[in-house]
Protein backbone atom coordinates (compact mmCIF):
# COMPACT_ATOMS: atom_id res chain seq x y z
CA UNK A 1 0.00 0.00 0.00
CA UNK A 2 1.22 3.48 -0.84
CA UNK A 3 0.27 6.46 1.31
CA UNK A 4 1.09 10.06 0.56
CA UNK A 5 0.66 12.90 2.99
CA UNK A 6 -1.48 15.59 1.47
CA UNK A 7 -1.39 19.31 1.94
CA UNK A 8 -2.97 20.55 5.17
CA UNK A 9 -6.29 22.25 4.45
CA UNK A 10 -7.13 25.09 6.82
CA UNK A 11 -10.21 24.27 8.90
CA UNK A 12 -10.38 20.69 7.62
CA UNK A 13 -7.12 18.97 8.54
CA UNK A 14 -4.57 16.92 6.67
CA UNK A 15 -5.58 14.50 3.94
CA UNK A 16 -3.73 11.22 3.47
CA UNK A 17 -4.17 9.46 0.17
CA UNK A 18 -3.67 5.69 0.23
CA UNK A 19 -3.92 3.17 -2.56
CA UNK A 20 -2.80 -0.32 -3.29
CA UNK A 21 -0.29 -1.04 -6.03
CA UNK A 22 -2.42 -1.61 -9.10
CA UNK A 23 -1.55 -3.86 -12.00
CA UNK A 24 -1.38 -2.08 -15.33
CA UNK A 25 -4.40 -4.01 -16.59
CA UNK A 26 -6.71 -3.12 -13.68
CA UNK A 27 -9.46 -0.58 -14.15
CA UNK A 28 -9.00 2.88 -12.66
CA UNK A 29 -12.65 2.83 -11.58
CA UNK A 30 -11.84 0.92 -8.41
CA UNK A 31 -12.03 3.04 -5.32
CA UNK A 32 -9.15 4.06 -3.12
CA UNK A 33 -8.93 4.95 0.53
CA UNK A 34 -8.43 8.38 2.07
CA UNK A 35 -7.76 9.00 5.72
CA UNK A 36 -8.53 12.46 7.08
CA UNK A 37 -6.60 13.59 10.14
CA UNK A 38 -6.72 16.63 12.39
CA UNK A 39 -10.37 17.45 11.71
CA UNK A 40 -11.84 19.62 14.42
CA UNK A 41 -14.40 17.94 16.66
CA UNK A 42 -16.83 20.75 15.90
CA UNK A 43 -16.61 20.08 12.15
CA UNK A 44 -17.00 16.32 12.73
CA UNK A 45 -20.08 16.92 14.88
CA UNK A 46 -21.62 19.27 12.31
CA UNK A 47 -20.92 16.78 9.50
CA UNK A 48 -22.62 13.98 11.46
CA UNK A 49 -25.65 16.18 12.06
CA UNK A 50 -25.81 17.29 8.40
CA UNK A 51 -25.59 13.68 7.21
CA UNK A 52 -28.31 12.59 9.65
CA UNK A 53 -30.62 15.43 8.59
CA UNK A 54 -30.26 14.37 4.94
CA UNK A 55 -30.53 10.67 5.77
CA UNK A 56 -27.06 9.96 4.36
CA UNK A 57 -23.80 8.57 5.60
CA UNK A 58 -20.92 10.97 6.20
CA UNK A 59 -19.15 9.28 3.28
CA UNK A 60 -22.10 10.01 0.97
CA UNK A 61 -22.27 13.62 2.20
CA UNK A 62 -18.54 14.17 1.60
CA UNK A 63 -18.59 12.50 -1.83
CA UNK A 64 -21.59 14.60 -2.90
CA UNK A 65 -19.90 17.82 -1.76
CA UNK A 66 -16.62 16.88 -3.43
CA UNK A 67 -18.33 15.97 -6.71
CA UNK A 68 -20.22 19.28 -6.65
CA UNK A 69 -17.04 21.27 -6.08
CA UNK A 70 -15.20 19.44 -8.88
CA UNK A 71 -18.10 20.05 -11.30
CA UNK A 72 -18.06 23.74 -10.36
CA UNK A 73 -14.32 23.99 -11.11
CA UNK A 74 -14.81 22.13 -14.40
CA UNK A 75 -17.53 24.60 -15.47
CA UNK A 76 -15.17 27.50 -14.70
CA UNK A 77 -12.49 25.86 -16.83
CA UNK A 78 -10.11 25.46 -13.89
CA UNK A 79 -10.11 21.65 -14.15
CA UNK A 80 -10.25 19.46 -17.24
CA UNK A 81 -13.63 17.79 -17.68
CA UNK A 82 -13.84 14.11 -16.75
CA UNK A 83 -13.88 11.81 -19.75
Amino acid sequence: MICQRGVPIRGVGTVLSCRTMAKKTESEDKGGAWIFRDISRDLMKRAKIAAAVEGKSIKALVLEALEGKIQELEKKGLLPKNK
